[in-house]
């Protein structure tokens, strides 16, 4: 089983790779995951071998405290809390440090520039006055900080120094070599040897200790205000459930915390609330706003038997619904745990800074002692020795090293949540920036999965509205899905549909049906040809109808064709868009469909898909998926159904559409909340900017390391003569966190491409607006914007229910030119105007 923990004193990646390794030591642990960024670590282990508690002892063992992570809004808060609690910590302790470090630098820099200093405290004769007060000025930063040494001096006898072992060791040796000097100057003073006074005088350390503990202080204070800001997704997502709901119990509206909500439970929302929890709509309507959870920014209409989201804001209608998910099980609180286990996981390029920070520590003290010695031996002084030996210890950071990944990884993902992509893993954020091939599920994927009737044709004077009335009544008994679509047409048009005599399916053929006493056959041309009736000149068009991706049904009586209704799964109307951007980022894109080779041809051609495999069986599926994998491809698959389950889990990166199954969503590794194939190119986008923020913060996080350590060691100082100062180190050590943490956040400015070109053709553009005639499904609307988007610097979107499309202009086009190319797709210009 996998269960999270909550882990207390980790300071640095060190500390991470401390408790991962004793954790792991255990036996019945498959594996372990610790973050820093989040002060969590998730194991998943073999409960018939281990408990809990043998788990937290692993971690005490380690020296780190352990707690199991429960789920409960109560709990949260107090994680919120503690965290604010812990910022204010150290903000206090950077202010404590800061009042005692001015004048302690006063003193011992002062003199150095003129600065008027008592004169008490000048001259050798008072030198025993001048060092003693920086000492007494030094002690209050110290007790302050006293956790560094604490931390650090325990984990350094335990075996496993971390960063906090760096600074204890480095800070801790410039204040016994201070509290050495004032004994110095207190023999010099007694023996009247005023030399060593005067060295000694000159030579103190505690302006250095203490800079480097109010440095050090300030990096992790602005350190943990950039932490909190990357919770903000997080934080903004648990804010948005509403605290209290109104319920229906006995007859009586009564408001109870959302926390009593049960199962079952009728409850009341009005205008401008908040949805409490998931569930069905028993009464009223409403259009309720879900771009919190699906980034949809246009409200959703919802009606009886529509579901509802916990969190989602009803806008303007009141509405009852019947409370079906509560609790933990809610859409909210699932998105919320698969944005924190997400967090909670670690990407494969994390591993390569967890082996490095586990020996980095050790390393850096050896470096320290081996520099120290080495410039003694050379002759240098021992006061010289000891800077070089403390600017190692201080400016060494294993923190940007632990930092680099998780930082970015849970901006990352949060970015994600907010645009209604839901990563389940960091591996498989960090998986889908190599993605070179997309395999699409036709239906639910590319197209609505929701079959339509597109065109009506009928013979002999009978209109579109009879045909439908029979043929809805000859379909209503069947459960095919293209009976299903004229069933659906007959009632939107409220078309009587009749009760009917006689109805007998025949498989893969059609339906033969008697209504008042008079036979009609419904079915392919298959099915009319065993009927021996004559279909005409009308086959012609059904195989038009075909050609363009369509399914045409025939339907007559016993003696003569009566029509031909064409039923269609359209075409999403984002699908073309999807597809042209994944194309432009290189990326072949593939439709996978059961569909025979004709419509399958008909909608790759109208999509501009690379490749399309047909006729191709749920159970088959992963077996193309592992084909295209063998040919060294990094696949991902995009699907909705339950079928789609094995292929899902096959691909390198199985991406759900939201709208789908349980099952499909179980399977994958990204799951998307809006049924938009345009949050695949979101989240390839996402991906590619997040690994890139990372390998930046790992370049910076090792660059800083590689240069700062030398330059700290002396090993330019005979060349070009440098020399690093310990407060300087502390200053570049506490500064190099804060750089990796401000990186990653530069995340949050994250736009998809096609939404940033957008506005910046909007910027610069002319807009048109074309009325335009013939338009009548989504296959036109395609159709209409694959032609306008044809034409160079023309940037088109069609609006359906408008009869119109919004044309940007970056480039002067004319408006013959726009005409032309939409009457050369088959549609009539009415207007086209400026807006």
């Amino acid at each position: 089983m996998k269960k999270k923990f909550n882990v207390t004193g980790m300071t640095c990646s060190a500390c991470s790779a401390a408790v991962e390794k004793s954790v792991n030591k255990l036996q019945g642990v498959q594996s372990v995951s610790v973050n820093l960024l989040s002060n969590t670590m998730l194991v998943d282990y073999d409960e018939t071998l281990l408990s809990d508690h043998n788990i937290i002892d692993a971690v005490e063992n380690a020296g780190y405290g352990a707690s199991v992570a429960e789920k409960n809004k109560v709990k949260e808060q107090k994680e919120i809390n503690h965290f604010k609690n812990e910022i204010t910590e150290i903000r206090r302790r950077f202010i404590v440090s800061l009042i005692f470090l001015i004048p302690l630098i006063y003193i011992a820099m002062g003199d150095m520039i003129n600065l008027p200093i008592p004169g008490f405290m000048l001259g050798t004769s008072n030198a025993i006055t001048y060092t003693f007060t920086q000492f007494l000025l030094t002690l209050p930063v110290v007790f302050v900080n006293r956790n560094y040494y604490k931390s650090g001096l325990r984990n350094l006898f335990r075996g496993a120094p971390n960063m906090d072992s760096l600074i204890a060791i480095g800070s801790g040796a410039a204040l016994v070599y201070g509290v050495f000097a004032i004994f110095r100057i207190g023999y010099g003073l007694g023996h009247n040897q005023l030399e060593i006074v005067h060295q000694y005088a000159m030579d103190v350390y505690f302006e250095s200790a203490a800079t480097i503990l109010t440095l050090i202080t300030l990096g992790k204070y602005l350190e943990a205000r950039s932490k909190g800001r990357t919770t903000d997704a997080i934080t903004k997502l648990m804010d948005l459930a509403p605290k209290t709901a109104l319920v229906v119990r006995d007859g009586k509206e009564l408001e109870i915390p959302v926390e009593d909500v049960v199962i079952g439970d009728t409850v009341i929302v009005k205008p401008g609330q908040s949805i409490p929890v998931d569930g069905v709509i028993i009464e009223g309507s409403s259009s309720v706003d879900q771009s919190a959870l699906t980034g949809e920014s246009i409200p959703v209409e919802k009606k009886e038997g529509d579901t509802v989201i916990a969190a989602t804001i009803n806008k303007t209608g009141y509405f009852k619904f019947r409370a079906q998910k509560v609790g933990d099980d809610t859409t909210l609180a699932k998105i919320i745990q698969l944005v924190e286990d997400a967090n909670a996981s670690k990407a494969p390029i994390a591993k390569m800074a967890d082996r490095i920070s586990g020996i980095f520590v050790p390393v850096v003290i050896l470096i320290a002692i081996l520099s120290t010695f080495i410039w003694l031996i050379v002759g240098a002084t021992f006061e010289f020795a000891l800077s070089i030996g403390i600017a190692v210890l201080v400016i060494s950071c294993p923190c940007a090293l632990g930092l680099a990944t998780p930082v970015a990884i849970m901006v990352g993902t949060g970015m994600g949540a907010s645009n209604g992509i839901l990563f389940k893993s960091a591996q498989a954020l960090e998986t889908a920036h190599m993605v070179d091939t997309v395999v699409l599920d036709k239906t639910g994927t590319i197209t609505e999965g929701k079959p339509r009737v597109t065109d009506v044709v009928t013979l002999d004077g009978m209109s579109e509205n009879e045909l439908l009335s029979i043929a809805a009544t000859i379909e209503k008994p069947s459960e095919h899905p293209l009976a299903e679509a004229i069933v659906n047409r007959a009632l939107e048009l409220n078309l009587p549909i009749k009760e009917i005599d006689e109805f007998n399916s025949i498989s893969g053929k059609g339906i033969v049906a008697k209504i008042e006493g008079k036979q009609y056959i419904a079915g392919n041309l298959s099915l009319m040809q065993d009927w021996n009736i004559d279909v005409g000149n009308i086959k012609s068009k059904a195989d038009y109808f075909a050609v363009k991706g369509k399914t045409p049904l025939y339907f007559s009586d016993a003696e003569k064709v009566l029509g031909i209704i064409a039923v269609a799964d359209v075409v999403k109307p984002t699908s073309f868009e999807a597809i042209n951007h994944l194309k432009s980022m290189g990326i072949d894109v593939v439709m996978l469909t059961g569909d025979n080779m004709i419509t399958a041809e008909a909608i790759r051609k109208e999509l501009g898909i690379d490749r399309a495999l047909a006729e191709v069986f749920p159970q088959d599926k992963e077996n193309e998926i592992r084909e295209i994998q063998m040919k060294g491809k990094k696949v991902a698959m995009i699907g909705d159904g339950i079928n789609d389950a094995p292929a899902l889990a096959r691909a390198d990166v199985g991406i759900a559409i939201g709208a789908g199954t349980d099952i499909a969503i179980e399977s994958a590794d990204v799951v998307l909340m809006k049924s938009d194939l345009n949050d695949v190119v979101t989240a390839l986008e996402l991906s590619k900017a997040t690994i890139r923020n990372i390998k930046q913060n790992l370049f910076w996080a090792f660059f800083y390391n590689t240069l700062g350590i030398p330059l700290a060691a002396g090993l330019f100082y005979t060349i070009l003569g440098w020399k690093l100062n310990p407060m300087f180190a502390a200053a570049a050590m506490s500064m190099s966190s804060v750089f990796v943490v401000s990186n990653a956040l530069r995340l949050k400015l994250f736009k998809p491409r096609r939404i940033q070109k957008k506005e910046d053709v909007k910027d610069m553009g002319k807009i048109k607006e074309i009325k335009i005639e013939g338009m009548s499904c989504a296959h036109c609307q395609a159709r209409v914007e694959k032609a306008l988007n044809e034409i160079p610097g023309v940037s088109a979107q069609v609006d359906l229910e408008k009869k119109a499309a919004n044309v940007t202009l970056t480039e002067d086009v004319d408006d013959k030119t726009l005409k032309a190319k939409i009457e050369e797709a088959g549609y009539k210009v009415v207007a086209i105007t400026d807006k």
